[in-house]
């Protein structure tokens, strides 16, 4: 049987370090896990006008992580934290795939990042910083390597991610200082930080549509891989 195929967003960096010209970037354990559940991974760049085309000959989609955050305007805060930094083409463009996406209900996957916006998408705010915003935080940007394990999330019972992953706590990484708050209608949190910060997201109305905050494609947790599998199966 032919591979489902599964678009993947790119990360985007100004000129310096790989090339004199702005350059995509992204790690190659993305695909490897998209690869290792079965899929064709493909990386999407950066083109807002395009999206629906792309979606056209996609089965599934993973919006990915980055070092930069969402625009608070996409939420409808009048504020915004120092701390915020923004890749606005990128934002632009997975906003619009994710929207488009969710408008076909073509499976898709937010990692980090990509959780973030999909809680955004779906009508959900964002905490800009939380070591301002949650007292007692963890350390979300976790110091020891992100190929270990920072902190545990707990799953809740009964949820699509809690039937994917089979367990009621997962060993994760964190590498965020922003955060899901307050959801959008019908969103489902199914995973939670000891700290209580958001840790995962779902909608039913949606055949798969996940999100989680940490990194599964460094395959930490043995239900990392199956997260990958479960995308792979919905498509």
């Amino acid at each position: 049987m032919a591979r489902p195929l599964i678009g993947l967003t790119l990360d985007s960096e100004e000129p310096g370090g790989y090339a004199k010209l702005p350059w995509y970037a992204a790690r190659q354990n993305y695909a490897d896990c998209v690869t290792a559940a079965g899929g064709l991974p493909l990386f999407l760049p950066h083109e807002t006008d395009l999206a629906a085309q792309y979606l056209d000959r996609f089965d599934g989609l993973i919006i990915t992580g980055g070092d930069f955050d969402l625009d608070p305007a996409h939420f409808g805060a009048s504020d915004r934290h120092p701390t915020v930094k923004t890749k606005d083409r990128r934002t632009d463009f997975e906003l619009a795939l994710t929207r488009a996406a969710l408008d076909r209900e073509l499976p898709l996957f937010g990692i980090c990042g990509g959780q973030q916006l999909l809680h955004v998408a779906l009508g959900g705010r964002l905490i800009q910083h939380i070591p301002d915003a949650v007292p007692g935080a963890l350390a979300h940007e976790q110091p020891n390597p992100r190929t270990e394990a920072g902190h545990s999330v707990t799953v809740v019972p009964g949820t699509k991610l809690h039937a994917i992953v089979g367990c009621n706590e997962m060993a994760v990484n964190s590498a965020h200082h922003q955060a899901a708050g307050e959801p959008g209608p019908g969103v489902v949190v199914s995973g939670r930080a000891a700290d209580g910060v958001i840790e995962a997201i779902e909608h039913p109305d949606f055949g798969f549509c996940l999100g989680v905050q940490w990194h599964p494609e460094y395959l930490i947790d043995p239900g990392d891989g199956r997260l990958f599998a479960a995308l792979i199966a919905a498509t």
